[in-house]
């Protein structure tokens, strides 16, 4: 995942009832979280937490052929 890819947040995160989708402003090295991620929405809103709270909606299969 990179900034300007797209990911969604999941809602034990967010505080609402289903996965946010946005696009990944910020991608930090925490020394005590290890990477903690950003992503704004459409409305504008702001969500960051531990990698593990996110997913990548980036389609990154690679072509064997």
């Amino acid at each position: 995942m990179k900034t300007g890819d797209k990911a969604k947040a999941d809602p034990k995160l967010t505080g609402l009832s289903e996965w946010v989708e946005g696009t990944v402003i910020d991608i930090e090295k925490n020394p005590f979280k290890g990477l903690v991620i950003a992503i704004k929405d459409h409305m504008g809103r702001i969500f960051f937490g531990e990698e593990k709270y996110f997913e990548s909606l980036e389609n990154n299969k690679t072509c064997l052929q």
